[in-house]
């Protein structure tokens, strides 16, 4: 989601408190308040179908799920993944979390520039990380980052697994972008509904 700046320098309690009446989502950027624009369907479809699986494979598990009203806290800085997953939870609070496994974030153009600079460099920083992962919405293209590889991108493509090795979880990119509308699902789409009559 994109982010506007809204308010500056308020106290991190004052912030806080003000989420718990807000209506609309802020994140808590070195004391500036930034309210975030609503998301695309693609958007929705990208986040709900991760969300989906890790939720389905998670059950039974010490290892949850969040989608994006729950917040990250790095350092005195508040952020909404749209995606992630926390293990054995350590913080009593129930508005945040600073321990998450694994954190999804679709990119917009809006967001691309912020998602790969400012919250990568914010995420990586949490010692509880071990993969940051980026999704294109108006393309196909899964970016995991892991911590073992020295955060280099491992990118999946339609026709790939992508590999959450955080949570041992296989997925093919097509169940990532089941619903999604851009250009390379409808071709993909479009040469799956062929292949019927390949042999005719």
């Amino acid at each position: 989601m994109a982010l506007n700046q809204q308010v500056s320098f308020i106290s991190e309690q004052d912030y806080m408190a003000g989420e718990l009446i807000s209506k609309v989502k802020h994140e808590y950027i070195n004391g500036d308040v930034y309210a975030m624009a609503g998301a695309s369907k693609n958007h929705d479809k990208i986040a709900g179908n991760i969300f989906a699986k890790f939720h389905l494979y998670l059950e039974d598990t010490t290892c949850t799920p969040f989608s994006s009203d729950v917040k990250v806290k790095v350092e005195n800085d508040y952020f909404y993944p749209d995606v992630m997953v926390v293990c054995d939870e350590t913080t009593d609070d129930s508005y945040y979390t600073e321990s998450p496994i694994i954190i999804v974030e679709v990119l917009s153009k809006a967001t691309r520039r912020t998602d790969q600079t400012l919250k990568r460099q914010a995420y990586q920083s949490l010692s509880s990380l071990e993969e940051y992962v980026l999704i294109e919405q108006d393309l196909v293209d899964v970016e995991i980052c892991r911590r073992a590889n020295h955060w280099q991108p491992e990118h999946y493509y339609l026709g790939d697994v992508a590999y959450f090795a955080a949570i041992d979880l296989h997925l093919p990119v097509e169940a990532i972008y089941a619903r999604v509308f851009n250009p390379d699902m409808q071709e993909f789409l479009m040469r799956h509904h062929e292949r019927p009559n390949d042999h005719e």
